[in-house]
């Protein structure tokens, strides 16, 4: 009994928590887990798509003709657009690659059209940072997150100098956490000449063959040279891609190797391409998109929403009587918690996303109703209360952790398949 005093204690704080955190009066916190000064955590509004708020459509095109560049190439660069835009803050933006040669990019609440333009076809900023000094664990802990770097430090004063003021709104904050400064930029995309993904048949992986200009080969020669040992980060727009180690000297060949997979390998080189040689982007169109459904319509979906969970709540209580009055609660507890963890994330909600989730409500009592049913065939057998109620939930399990692991299994794909991503920490750089 006491442990399910326990469970009862834990669910109320939970629940407490995420009508809190759901609830529209509240306009969220920011919690600094490391004492760093800075938040680690950060709740915010709720952001909605372009078809409630409204903002700017821009249809972009390869400016190059049909078989210079594979589609990987194209949606490398569409991942880049959608790195940058992300990573200045102006919205949660939806890119797209349609066909074999045009982006398409949605800019939910954004009115200005020419700073969407400017932004999305802005060269990508690859950059080769020294990491030197830093631990193993710190390193590691480095890998995907947005880091300002000397190269970035410069472009954003300059931005500033030409008047600027809010340059650096949206700009990163990690620093060197030995120097308090800006990371050091030893060699920038311009620097690259190629990089690609090749095979090892020594070791039968697969590693990354890069090749620097003559103007940059001479000075990270020099560079490596004094750096032997120590890490060099793969930066692209701020964010870290990879931290290999330096094994030696460095000229104009060099490799990047590791325990690399084919995916992993091909996906680091295109990194790299595209940070110095992106596909170029022409504008084909650029549109304002009102709020095609609006406000109006997000009060009507979810008035009908609140019926239709009403409706699902008396069917319970009505047929169910003092069950259906515990799913009922239930199913108040999981819309509460879903709400709190859009918020958390946050979640950027269409009108389809908003109807999902009411519909997701519905779906919700499922259990319930394989609880309640296996429940009322052991009493129908001759069980004691006690006995059907603990038998009821025993023998429903096993279906209902069926189903919701296939959902799981679904939703796992579409992850880890629907999106490409790129995460190499324990390589080195080496001399070809």
């Amino acid at each position: 009994m006491t442990r399910y005093y326990r469970w009862m204690v834990l669910v109320t704080l939970l629940t407490a928590f995420a009508i809190w955190i759901a609830t529209p009066l509240s306009d969220g916190f920011t919690l600094d887990t490391d004492g760093d000064g800075k938040p680690d955590i950060t709740i915010n509004e709720q952001p909605l798509g372009l078809d409630l708020v409204g903002g700017v459509r821009v249809l972009l095109e390869a400016a190059l003709p049909a078989g210079t560049y594979t589609h990987d190439d194209l949606q490398r660069a569409a991942e880049n657009v959608e790195r940058r835009v992300n990573g200045l803050g102006l919205t949660e933006a939806t890119v797209q690659v349609v066909g074999n040669s045009r982006i398409l990019v949605e800019l939910p609440g954004v009115t200005d059209k020419q700073q969407a333009v400017d932004t999305i076809k802005a060269t990508a900023l690859l950059e080769f940072v020294d990491f030197g000094g830093l631990s193993s664990g710190e390193v590691s802990n480095l890998i995907d997150q947005r880091v300002l770097t000397t190269e970035q430090d410069k472009l954003l004063r300059a931005r500033e100098e030409a008047g600027d003021a809010g340059a650096r709104a949206f700009a990163p904050t990690i620093l060197n956490p030995r120097t308090g400064q800006p990371f050091s930029t030893a060699l920038t995309g311009a620097d690259l000449a190629a990089a690609a993904a090749q095979f090892d048949a020594n070791t039968g992986g697969f590693y990354i063959a890069v090749e620097l200009t003559d103007a940059g080969a001479a000075a990270f020669s020099t560079y490596t040279a004094s750096r032997v040992g120590q890490p060099m980060a793969i930066v692209l727009d701020s964010v870290v891609l990879s931290a290999p180690y330096i094994r030696d000297r460095l000229d104009r060949r060099f490799i990047i190797e590791g325990d690399f997979t084919q995916e992993e390998a091909s996906t680091l080189a295109l990194q790299l391409r595209s940070g110095s040689l992106p596909i170029p982007l022409r504008e084909e169109a650029v549109t304002d998109v009102g709020a095609t459904l609006g406000q109006q319509s997000v009060d009507l979906s979810i008035r009908a929403g609140i019926i239709g969970v009403i409706v699902v709540l008396a069917f319970m209580v009505l047929y169910y009587r003092v069950p259906g009055v515990a799913a009922a609660l239930a199913l108040i507890v999981f819309s509460v918690l879903n709400l709190a963890v859009f918020k958390l994330l946050p979640v950027t909600l269409t009108l389809p996303a908003i109807t999902g989730f009411l519909i997701s409500i519905g779906t919700a009592v499922d259990g319930n109703i394989l609880i309640f049913e296996r429940i009322k065939e052991e009493l129908r057998g001759g069980a004691s209360l006690s006995a059907a109620l603990d038998n009821g939930f025993n023998r429903a399990w096993g279906s209902i952790r069926d189903s919701n692991t296939s959902t799981i299994i679904i939703c796992a794909v579409l992850f880890f398949f629907g999106q490409r991503r790129g995460r190499v920490s324990s390589a080195v750089l080496r001399s070809r």
